[in-house]
């Protein structure tokens, strides 16, 4: 039988850990899928970079567009990234009849509508488990592994680079930028981390797992995203002090309103497992009606535990090779027909728990005003802590409050700031229980 020839676009980290895999693991992937994988094919600009990852026997090119279009390519891996090149890249493969594999969530986050109704529409797949948290099969638990059941809510730890400089935070006292420089100085972050600690890469992520869990378009646009940059290490002692910690949380909720669809630092219960991911580690938590919470933890990102994801794609695509495209396992879960355009709510209408951190003069009645501001925009306290001085007579209140809608919140945060016993903003942060 003719082996499945494989096209590698892009043999960096990802790509030359997918060629590792392919080559290592050959016998063991041929035999699951039915049928010899060949690597025939790869595409890079440093091309003798690219002859030392492949092999001699592997056909090396500096234009991509030459593996989209050859004859004999029948699964196109895009591992360039980014959404210029890669996505031309991806829309010639599918327009020439290919299958696709990527690991591109961002291509995937704001393409992904216009690439899988192409796709649908030449019969070819396009998969990517590889591009939300790596190593972990996401992807296919919540497409196939949870078909039974109705999902209620997703809550991600899915970007490493932060959650690492959140655990150093915690762990050592550091500060952002010390944390940061860390794990810059590691290969965890970027010299240029924005995509990693504002949310963007754990947006793009979340917004593919809540259109496959729901039955909705991608709407990466409508994700709320807040990071981690302006956090401080105090804020990460005083909410382990009460008995959480601080996570850069990715959580898509179902409600009668809508889906939520937001990431943004969020203190979680210590005692949940999610709670304890820590380092450069990923995590998913899936709460369904059936199934009840399962969690799902491994390693997001590196060369070895991606390529995993990219090969595991390869083996599927090459099973369904032979089989009726009206019956594949739809692309995004739901049969295409069947997707729901339901409303994406807006932050200030989603309801949460809050950490409030307050700096007020040290004298009888500013914590009676604030507590009655509370109360009047129906905000219940959980919790409350005040720190002794810190400076000229001044003090920090901590407030922990009951589920409220976040424009409650908000108005009661403006009363606040408006005293005269206030100095400075409010810090307010969003607390989750995460229980089933």
């Amino acid at each position: 039988m003719k082996p499945i020839n494989i096209g590698l676009m892009g043999v960096g980290t990802v790509g030359g850990g997918t060629a590792t895999v392919l080559k290592r693991n050959a016998e063991e992937i041929s035999r699951r899928a039915g049928r010899r994988i060949r690597l025939f094919m790869a595409a890079n600009r440093d091309t003798e970079r690219a002859r030392e990852h492949v092999g001699p026997e592997v056909i090396v090119v500096d234009d991509a567009f030459q593996i989209v279009n050859h004859p004999e390519v029948d699964i196109v891996v895009e591992l360039i990234g980014g959404t210029t090149i890669a996505r031309d890249l991806v829309f010639k493969a599918i327009e020439n009849g290919k299958h696709v594999v990527t690991a591109n969530k961002k291509l995937i986050a704001e393409f992904g509508n216009e690439i899988f109704a192409r796709a649908q529409e030449k019969g070819v797949i396009v998969a990517f488990e590889a591009a939300v948290a790596g190593g972990v099969p996401i992807i296919k638990a919540l497409r196939e592994s949870l078909a039974a059941n109705r999902i209620e809510w997703i809550a991600g730890i899915i970007n490493g680079t932060a959650n690492y400089i959140l655990t150093e935070m915690r762990e050592k006292g550091a500060s952002f930028a010390d944390a940061l420089a860390d794990a810059q100085r590691l290969g965890y972050a970027e010299a240029d981390p924005t995509f990693d600690v504002e949310g963007h890469d754990a947006g793009h992520k979340l917004t593919i797992m809540a259109s496959i869990a729901f039955g909705i378009p991608m709407q990466f646009s409508k994700c709320y995203l807040e990071g981690i940059s302006q956090l401080s290490s105090k804020d990460i002692s005083y909410a382990e002090e009460l008995g959480y910690r601080v996570k850069l949380l990715g959580l898509t909720r179902r409600t009668d309103d809508g889906i939520e669809l937001r990431v943004h630092p969020t203190l979680i219960p210590e005692g949940r497992l999610i709670a304890n991911v820590n380092g450069v580690k990923n995590a998913v938590l899936v709460n369904c009606d059936a199934a009840g919470p399962t969690l799902y933890y491994g390693a997001g990102a590196g060369a070895l535990p991606t390529a995993s994801a990219v090969v595991a794609d390869i083996v599927d695509v090459t099973r369904l090779l032979a089989a009726d495209p009206e019956h594949h396992v739809p692309l995004m879960a739901f049969q295409p027909d069947q997707l729901r355009d339901l409303p994406i709510l807006p932050i200030d209408q989603v309801v949460s728990s809050y950490y409030l951190r307050i700096q007020a003069i040290d004298r009888a009645g500013v914590l009676a005003n604030i507590t009655r501001i509370l109360a009047e925009d129906a905000i219940s306290i959980e919790a409350v802590i005040q720190k002794g001085s810190i400076h000229d007579g001044a003090a920090e209140v901590v407030i922990l409050t009951h589920r409220v809608k976040e424009m409650d919140v908000n108005h009661a945060i403006e009363a606040i700031e408006a005293l005269d016993s206030v100095a400075g903003p409010v810090v307010r942060l969003r607390m989750e229980e995460l229980n089933a």
